[in-house]
């Protein structure tokens, strides 16, 4: 056996016994009660934490005297006024402890009902759950000669406020966006969802993050199967972090292979409430502003809000110009390389002249041509992005018609793949989701291979095979080409175009949601309608 291999055994030994040895440890939390020794609780919650110098322990007396407590929390996760004004102070001024025959009993509910003027508060007699709720900006109170602790909700880190979303902006349409922090997020969502039937679910992923979780969907309207894999599918995530929405997208997406998203996510309340009502699940992460929207099938990704905020015609003619602009994106390039090698006779005769001048200084083939401004666009796009703000545009811009100038004069392109280029970034731009935009930019390069190699029956077959390939995909069940296959005629009013919203009377067929409707019935729209004529009426007979 070689060195290598006896030392990759050795560190896969080493990294089962600090799983292992992990695993104990929680499981002794787990089994840990409380005790009525104040001294001994406080003891291990120090050296659960060891001593960590954020960790505050401030021991004081209740009720004038009558009991030793203590709260523990961490600076910076809890507020500070709270804990000293809400906790602190009404404890150690209030009145003597009520008298009765099981003091202890006695203390946990004076303290719970009349002690603390906490809106949040639960009782507890595990090592672990305190634990926990003191990592989430938690307070924990413990008193001795009770062997219960009280969690006190005092979260109060800073946050960012809500600004508008830089991802996802919109000409018409509302300018907030979701934050880092979990309960405003959820918030953002009740207040434009004023439904009784709207259910966050909470669950903890990760098991040294402890991320928290919220999962949203609308009772009554979600399928109850597609809810149960979601939540199947989360509660199984066996992961030590999860720091990003990114990681849960990952692990519970269907198809780990493909370059298409099976997810997709936003930075929009507005967004994520509308398809809340068309009985997807949203997944908010603590610590990111991106949520995630499951199933997500296609067409969803070239959609936009302010489509809806629009009249239908300007709606349309929006959705279209996306289309043409995936088109551009995906084979702009490798048309440009299959007329200019293999089918030259397709061109017009004035074009052909005008290219072939153009490429007649030109030493290299078309295919390495277009591979050259290609990687040349996507470094200086890269770029563009880690820069700071007002930089990045700017030498985006400026790098972008400085390089492409220099190469035209130098020799090393023509002029008209400098436009092939510039026309197919810009359309790459056009698309609404930043994750559906990367899929186009990473089959536009095998596409362009298979033009070099087979012209444009190359192209034909590899979108042939990737039509097989979307076709073959799902996402919680769901076909990812819905409802173009299997094809929903009625559902094809919101696919690329946008029907009047008078149209689309029923929420999407493939989702299989409980309540179809979301438009009131025709009886209903004549009474509405009848009603509005009548005073229309009344209006010209008073003037």
């Amino acid at each position: 056996m070689t060195l290598s291999a006896l030392l990759q055994r050795r560190a896969k030994r080493m990294q089962t016994m600090m799983d292992n040895r992990f695993e104990q440890e929680v499981t002794a939390l787990e089994q840990f009660p409380l005790t009525a020794d104040l001294d001994a609780n406080l003891g291990a919650i120090r050296s659960t934490f060891g001593d960590s110098d954020d960790l505050v322990v401030r021991r004081f007396f209740v009720a004038q005297g009558e009991l030793e407590a203590a709260i523990v929390y961490f600076d910076g996760l809890s507020d500070n006024e709270t804990v000293n004004e809400n906790i602190m102070a009404p404890l150690m001024s209030a009145n003597r402890l009520p008298v009765r025959s099981d003091r202890s009993l006695s203390v946990n509910e004076w303290l719970e009902k009349s002690g603390i003027p906490i809106g949040e508060s639960s009782r507890t007699d595990r090592l672990n759950e305190i634990i926990r709720s003191v990592l989430s900006g938690d307070s924990a109170l413990l008193l001795g000669g009770v062997n219960t602790a009280i969690l006190l909700n005092t979260k109060g880190w800073e946050r960012r406020g809500i600004d508008e979303p830089r991802t996802e902006s919109v000409v018409r349409g509302p300018r907030d966006g979701f934050t880092e922090t979990l309960c405003v997020n959820t918030a953002l969502i009740r207040r434009r969802l004023k439904d009784p039937n709207l259910r966050i679910r909470h669950i903890t992923v990760g098991r040294r993050t402890n991320t928290d979780i919220a999962v949203a969907y609308v009772e009554g309207i979600a399928n109850s199967q597609i809810v149960d894999e979601v939540m199947d599918r989360l509660q199984s995530i066996e992961i030590d972090a999860a720091l990003e929405s990114g990681y849960l997208e990952q692990l519970i997406e269907d198809s780990h292979w493909t370059p298409f998203p099976l997810i997709q996510n936003t930075e929009r309340p507005d967004k994520a409430t509308a398809n809340l009502l068309e009985g997807k699940l949203v997944i908010i992460c603590d610590g990111t502003p991106f949520a995630l929207i499951a199933p997500a099938v296609f067409s969803q990704f070239y959609h936009s809000p302010e489509d809806y905020y629009e009249r239908f015609l300007i709606g349309t003619l929006i959705r279209l110009i996306r289309v043409l602009s995936m088109i551009m994106a995906l084979l702009l390039p490798s048309l440009y390389i299959a007329f200019s090698s293999f089918h030259p006779e397709m061109i017009p005769s004035r074009l052909v002249i005008a290219m072939a001048a153009g490429r007649s200084t030109v030493p290299f083939p078309s295919i390495i041509e277009a591979f050259l401004m290609e990687v040349t666009m996507e470094i200086l796009r890269e770029a563009s992005v880690r820069l700071p703000g007002p930089i990045g545009p700017t030498i985006g811009i400026v790098g972008a018609l400085v390089v492409g100038q220099a190469a035209v004069q130098a020799g090393i392109v023509s002029p008209i793949m400098v436009i092939i280029v510039a026309l197919t970034t810009i359309g790459s731009f056009a698309a609404p989701s930043y994750s559906a935009a990367i899929a186009l930019r990473m089959l536009r390069f095998p596409m362009m291979a298979a033009a070099a190699m087979f012209g444009l029956y190359g192209i034909m077959l590899l979108l042939i095979l990737i039509i097989i390939h979307l076709c073959s995909l799902k996402s919680f069940g769901v076909p990812y080409l819905s409802p173009l296959t299997p094809s929903r005629f009625g559902d094809l009013k919101d696919a690329f175009i946008r029907a009047p919203l008078f149209w689309m009377k029923n929420r999407p067929s493939f989702m299989k949601t409980e309540d179809k409707r979301r438009i009131s019935t025709e009886s209903g729209k004549e009474e509405v309608g009848q009603q509005n004529g009548e005073q229309r009426e009344s209006n010209e007979r008073n003037k």
